[in-house]
Parts: structure tokens; C-alpha cells; sequence
């Protein structure tokens, strides 16, 4: 079999494209291995048809392109053809199809599809470089095309349960709003900074027939995203999850915790050193030696001892399934921690207090913004592995090819 034959064969072409030539370039000083050039030409004889409206024209000219391939065994390949342009007489001059490649890419569609497996795979930018040969550049530009086909195709509907959350971005306070679809354990849509014109830019990039189907949002105390939630979907209930709840209750145990120390300190007593995680930790995940050192605390001398108790006693409130029971308990919470004679856990019992329409909300409601909290594992893992984002659009393309569930691979190739 000929060359020409083998690489038609290959690459799967028909009439009218056929493989003309097959040129081997050997390494040399400034190529390190090798190079298989593939021609293909469009038979002269055959009719162009437009690729906008189907109709059959007349030739307008040809233009030189060339495409990368998966590789000839270790030699990199590519695919060089002069692609005919129409004349039609209804969308004007337009490049016909060509059969290995999507519009406007400079990769065969076989050839993106491996650079996104080895995307997937190792989820490092700089090790999918190594493996594909690519510059940087050339992997953001697949990322992107990955992420424009996959957001193309992708179905919202059924959207019944959501979540909105935070995500930093940058050093400092700088942030990123994302929307998840809490059922189906994905991103849909990332936006930069946290304001209500951020979170309004989230709820619009879902149609409204959709966002009328929303039955509840998980969601943080953050009111520019409360108020955003509230005009996009004011049937959606919104509820305050364990995670939110938490970590304000975390903050309050810290700031006794902090301002305790301070003051035993100031006596010579070092009992709250180095304690800072076994008051923020779950009792669950404690070491053994952490699990020694608290037991050896004097918790009902301590002013932290006293918080800590009190948040930790909040979490059983997760466990009603009913609202009026619910409400009951947090009665009782509330009047304990409001006179704990701490300042910072009255102001969180108070905080909690304003948003219980949204605690008593998870009881009908029972989501979580567990998948933001997954996602932001998976965000920071992303985010280590590039070294770092040069700009949103980058961090964003990420997020969503990582974490958006697309069908991100070229029609043909899906795997």
C-alpha cells in the first residue's frame, strides 16, 4: 500500500478530499525529531457547496492551511491543504468544510480530542504541554474551543436545586461568584468579584422557563446575593446550609478564643496556646494527640470552652425534618447563646436569628453547598497545577472545562 493509501485510509477521508502526498522532514539541529507533512487536496472536478446554506457555487479561490495531528509514531504530523472558498450567491464568500477539523482550529478534531483527555488526566497545564508538545497558548486556545462546544450543548433543563457561592481568585479579597447545579454536581457559570451585578450575571445566564423550575438555592448570608436570588427567582426558597452556618460560628469561637488568650497571656498563662485548630476542628477528625490536649483543658473555666460548646450544640438542629421542631430548638439555642455573656457568639446567635426563614428552609429543602465545597477543591488543585491564572477569562475557562460536566470533545470524538 502507498503512502497516499495508507494516510487516506488513516484518516478516514472520501471523495472528494484525497491524500496527494506524504512528506517526511528528518530531525535536525533545530527540530528535535522528525515531521510527517500529509496534502490533501479537494477534487477540482467536485461542486463546493456553502457550509451556511448548503447550496451549490462556484469556486473563488483556495487558501493554505495546515493542522496538527495525532502523531506517526514519535514524528509529529500534520495535515496541509489549500481549502477551496465558494461563491454563493446567497452567504457570499465562504470556506467550505474540510473533514479533519472543526472551523477556525488548527487541530484536527482526533488531535483536540487527545489533547482534552490528557487535560482531564492530569489536570496540570504545564504537564499537558510536556505531553502534547504545545505551547501554552495552544492549550488555552483548546481549553477555550472545549469549553464554547460544551457550553453549546449543554441541556438545563430540570434545574430544581442550586447553589451560589464565593470563590477567591487572586490574592487578597479578591473573588469569583459561581452558580452550581446542586443535583447534578456541577458548575454552570462563573462570574468575577461578589456583588448583586455579579450574582445577576449568574442568574441570567439561566433562561427564564428554567429559573421558574428552581425550588430552592443554597446559598450564604451574603445579601447583595440574597437580593439577586430574590428578583431572579422569588419562588425559589432560600436556604442556609450547615456550611454557612458554621463557618459564622467558627468565627465567633475564634474571636473568644483570641481575645481569652490575650488576656491570660498578659497573666503568664499559656493553657489556649497553639489551640487555635481544636476549637475549629471536628471532634471527628481530631488526632489522637489533639483529642489528648483538649481533654486536658479545662473547658468550664474557659470562656472558649463555654463557645465552644454552644456552636457545637447548634449542629443538632441539622437533624429536625420538621420546621415547628426546628424552631423550638433554635429557641432554646438562641436564649443560651445570647446570654453566654460572649460577645461574639451573641452577635452570631443574633446573626443566625435574621436568617432563620433560610435555617428552617433545609428542612423541606435538604441541600447543602457540599458541591461548592468539592468544586473548590477540584478550583484549588486546577489553580496549583497552572501555576497561577494570568486573568479571569483563564480562571474561568478552567473552572468550567474542569468542573462543568461538558461534552467537551470535537462532534465524532466523544468519549
Amino acid at each position: 500500500m502507498r503512502d497516499t493509501e495508507l494516510y487516506q485510509t488513516l484518516l478516514g477521508l472520501t471523495a472528494p478530499w484525497e491524500v496527494t502526498a506524504v512528506t517526511v522532514t528528518k530531525a535536525s539541529a533545530d527540530r528535535a525529531l522528525g515531521e510527517v507533512a500529509v496534502a490533501v487536496r479537494w477534487r477540482a472536478a467536485a461542486p463546493l457547496v456553502c457550509p451556511g446554506c448548503g447550496q451549490q457555487g462556484p469556486r473563488y479561490d483556495g487558501r493554505p492551511r495546515r493542522w496538527r495531528h495525532l502523531n506517526t509514531m514519535q514524528w509529529k504530523t500534520f495535515i496541509t491543504a489549500e481549502v477551496p472558498r465558494v461563491n454563493c450567491p446567497q452567504c457570499g464568500v465562504r470556506q467550505v468544510r474540510v473533514a479533519w477539523a472543526e472551523d477556525a482550529s488548527r487541530f484536527t478534531e482526533l488531535f483536540e480530542a487527545f489533547a482534552i483527555q490528557v487535560l482531564k488526566a492530569v489536570r496540570s497545564k504545564v504537564q499537558a504541554q510536556w505531553l502534547t508538545e504545545l505551547s501554552w497558548d495552544q492549550v488555552d486556545r483548546i481549553m477555550e474551543r472545549a469549553v464554547a462546544r460544551g457550553l453549546d450543548r449543554r441541556s438545563l433543563q430540570d434545574l430544581i436545586y442550586l447553589g451560589l457561592d464565593e470563590k477567591s481568585f487572586g490574592k487578597g479579597h479578591d473573588y469569583v461568584s459561581v452558580l452550581h447545579d446542586v443535583a447534578g454536581r456541577r458548575v454552570l457559570e462563573v462570574v468575577p468579584e461578589r456583588t448583586r451585578k455579579a450574582a445577576d450575571t449568574l442568574w441570567a445566564a439561566i433562561p427564564d422557563a428554567q429559573r421558574q423550575g428552581v425550588a430552592a438555592v443554597a446559598i450564604d448570608m451574603w445579601e447583595p446575593y440574597l437580593e439577586a436570588t430574590r428578583a431572579a427567582a422569588p419562588q425559589a426558597a432560600i436556604v442556609h446550609d450547615k456550611f454557612h452556618c458554621a463557618k459564622e460560628l467558627n468565627k465567633a469561637v475564634d474571636l473568644v478564643r483570641r481575645r481569652e488568650h490575650r488576656e491570660l497571656k498578659r497573666e503568664g498563662d499559656e493553657t489556649l496556646v497553639k489551640t487555635k485548630y481544636l476549637w475549629l476542628k471536628n471532634p471527628q477528625n481530631w488526632t489522637e494527640h489533639q483529642r489528648e490536649r483538649f481533654h486536658s483543658l479545662k473547658l468550664d473555666t474557659l470562656k472558649v470552652g463555654r463557645a465552644w460548646a454552644i456552636k457545637e450544640a447548634f449542629a443538632d438542629f441539622w437533624d429536625y425534618h420538621y420546621a415547628a421542631s426546628a424552631r423550638k430548638f433554635f429557641d432554646r439555642w438562641y436564649f443560651w447563646a445570647t446570654h453566654s455573656r460572649l460577645a461574639p457568639i451573641v452577635d452570631a446567635a443574633k446573626t443566625l436569628k435574621r436568617h432563620l426563614p433560610g435555617l428552617l428552609a433545609y428542612t423541606k429543602h435538604r441541600i447543602t453547598n457540599a458541591v461548592a465545597e468539592a468544586t473548590n477543591a477540584t478550583i484549588q488543585l486546577t489553580k496549583a497545577n497552572a501555576r497561577g491564572y494570568r486573568n479571569f477569562a483563564q480562571y474561568r475557562i478552567a473552572i468550567l472545562f474542569h468542573c462543568g460536566k461538558l461534552d467537551l470533545y470535537p462532534t465524532g470524538c466523544g468519549h
